[in-house]
This record gives C-alpha cells, sequence and structure tokens, in this order.
C-alpha cells in the first residue's frame, strides 16, 4: 500500500486597518533610513562625518537593536529587557562614573553605534531587513495590540510604568524616524547626497 502524503497550506488572515497601519509606517521609515545608506561603501559607512561618534552603519545597528529588543518585549514582556548590574556595582556608581565594571548591555549598546572590524553593510543591512520581518510578523500575531507589560525598575523610567503592545510599535517608529534624520545629515556631510 503507498504512503499518502497530506500537504497542509494556511491562509493568513487578512490583518486589520490599525495592523496595516502600523507595519506601513515602519515600512515607510526603515526604507528613509536604508535609503540613507544606499551606494555606500563599507569604509563610509563606518565614517563619523560630524563631531558625534555616530556613523551611518552604527545607525543601522542600533535601529536593528533596538526593534529587536522592543519586538521581544510585544511578545515576551518584561523579561526582554534585562539591565542587569555586575556584582557590587550600583546604579549610583554608574551615574557618577565610578563603577569599577560596566555591565554587559552598556558595552554592547556602546558597540552598536559603530561598524567593527569584520563588518559589512551589506551584512548589517540584512540583518535590519531580517529583524523588520520578524517584527512585522509579531505585530501581525500578536492577539492584542492593547496587551501591556511592566516596564524594568531602572532609573529611567517611571517607577511602575507599563506600555502597551501598541505604545511600542509606536516608539519603535518614533525612533526610527528620528534616527533616519539623523542618518539624513550624516549622509549629506559625507557626499552632499540625500535620502529624502
Amino acid at each position: 500500500m503507498a504512503a499518502t502524503t497530506t500537504t497542509t497550506t494556511t491562509t493568513p488572515v487578512p490583518l486589520d486597518a490599525e495592523r496595516t497601519d502600523l507595519i506601513g509606517a515602519l515600512a515607510a521609515v526603515r526604507g528613509a533610513l536604508t535609503a540613507s545608506v544606499a551606494g555606500l561603501g563599507d569604509e563610509e559607512a563606518g565614517q563619523r562625518p560630524t563631531v558625534s561618534a555616530l556613523c551611518l552603519g552604527g545607525l543601522v545597528k542600533h535601529v536593528t537593536a533596538v526593534e529587536e529588543t522592543w519586538a521581544r518585549f510585544m511578545v515576551e514582556g518584561t523579561s526582554a529587557l534585562r539591565f542587569d548590574l555586575p556584582d557590587g556595582v550600583t546604579w549610583a556608581d554608574l551615574a557618577a562614573g565610578t563603577a569599577r565594571e560596566l555591565p554587559r548591555w552598556m558595552t554592547e549598546r556602546e558597540e552598536e553605534f559603530r561598524m567593527l572590524p569584520g563588518e559589512t553593510l551589506a551584512g548589517v543591512v540584512e540583518r535590519y531587513e531580517e529583524v523588520a520581518a520578524r517584527t512585522d510578523a509579531v505585530i501581525a500575531s500578536v492577539p492584542d495590540l492593547s496587551t501591556a507589560y511592566a516596564m524594568p525598575d531602572v532609573p529611567w523610567q517611571e517607577p511602575g510604568e507599563v506600555r502597551s503592545v501598541r505604545r511600542v510599535i509606536a516608539h519603535v517608529i518614533a525612533e526610527t524616524a528620528q534616527h533616519a534624520g539623523h542618518a539624513d545629515i550624516l549622509r549629506e556631510t559625507l557626499d552632499g547626497r540625500t535620502s529624502s
């Protein structure tokens, strides 16, 4: 008797208008950011053409990390935002600049803003596109955009603050738009070209 093969196909559930708008807004600001790096080489993407430490490749890396973290928060809640301190280090030590050791998350954040040896702009943009696709899938599949989670207990958050998935998406859109503007200035400073 021959084996029977069953193929199951699933039809994606159509997005509601709000999710469609949110994903569309994210796509627009992502496009503005990636347009600012179009046509650049790896060396140019790592240059810091202004008095700040910002470079174009670093901005894309930073926005990628931010979006990835917030997408995890939309699914996992508070546990996705970890700000552990090394043993014996306090928030006061960090604020005073007297910490004997920096937390890992702080070091990683500093590295987000620069192109590291061996990194390529193509690789940075590809990773951003992968994270963007995952974020869009989360937005499409999260059961309720009103679901809210507690923010971590850190000095820059109000005690007891909570954020809904909807608010997090709005934050990611705003942050991406802000950094797209930074990127536009950096690109214009590099070679006179703007993305808008």
